[in-house]
Formats: C-alpha cells, structure tokens, sequence
C-alpha cells in the first residue's frame, strides 16, 4: 500500500510547516485545502524568508 503524502493544510501555521519541514528530508511540500486539493507549494526557502520578515 502506498502512504499518504505528506503535506500541510492551508490553515495552517509557519511554525507547523517549518516542523514538518525539519521533520523531513523534503524542501517542499504541497498546500492542500480542506478537500485535499492542491492550493499551492511552501518551500523551506519560503519560511526562512517569512522568519525574517
């Protein structure tokens, strides 16, 4: 069987991300909605950046 993506919901937070980031040895992960659907990509760069702002 194969397992589920891993991904992050779109609600939520940069703190969940960066964890499930670190977590991991991806640089990316999808952004889903509430139905699963893809709704965008959040990359490691991407909170670097929003850590700083």
């Amino acid at each position: 069987m194969t397992p589920a993506p891993v991904v992050v919901r779109e609600t939520s937070n940069l703190e969940d991300a960066a964890r499930i980031l670190l977590e991991t040895k991806y640089c990316r992960l999808p952004v889903v909605d509430a139905d699963g659907k893809l709704v965008g990509i959040i990359t490691r760069g991407n909170v670097v950046r929003a850590f700083f702002e």
